[in-house]
């Protein structure tokens, strides 16, 4: 409960969700010092406190129809191999959601098949993702026009908030449940 008697909204929206829809909240890292992190119905899927992000791409996979955590994963972007993240995304199934944070560099290891994989996903800004810029991003496998729900930031040194590193991003909405 907040003051005043009024319940809190899942993830701390500003507004409550309707029914047969999931709420959610997605953090980009700050610079490479604050971990991104991740809430889905009142749950916190990944953070720096839950010691469980990491540099690069943090994703989640949900359940569209239950909204239950199917896994998770990060993806150093900068030294990692990108057929991890590849074979990631091929294996998520159909009419699954996915929450995408980045964290210090989502874009060095970022190759074309990724981009197009992202776009697919519903992705408008994955194909122009490049070293140390700021996305949050949640779409779905199956998904037929991209998604609402995504916000950029380029790393464009001299207007950068952080020395080096655009802002932090903060994504929140309401994503209508998979009913089948």
């Amino acid at each position: 409960m907040r003051e005043g008697g009024v319940p809190a909204t899942k993830c701390g929206l500003s507004e409550p969700c309707p029914e047969n829809f999931f709420a959610f909240k997605i953090y980009s890292g700050a610079a490479n010092v604050v971990g991104p992190s991740m809430c889905f119905e009142n749950h916190t899927i990944m953070s720096s406190v839950k010691n469980n992000v990491g540099r690069g791409l943090n994703l989640a996979v949900v359940n569209g129809s239950t909204g239950k955590v199917v896994k998770q994963n990060s993806f150093d972007m900068y030294s990692g191999d990108p057929k991890n993240l590849i074979n990631f995304l091929l294996e998520i199934p159909l009419g699954t959601l996915v929450l995408v944070a980045s964290y210090d560099d989502p874009g060095t290891k970022m190759n074309n098949e990724i981009r197009e994989l992202f776009s697919k996903l519903g992705s408008s800004y994955a194909q122009q993702l490049g070293f140390r810029d700021s996305w949050v991003f949640l779409g779905a496998k199956g998904l037929k026009n991209k998604s609402p729900f995504e916000q950029y930031s380029k790393n464009i040194p001299d207007k950068n908030k952080y020395d080096g590193w655009p802002e932090l991003l903060e994504l929140e909405g309401c994503v209508p449940r998979k009913v089948f």
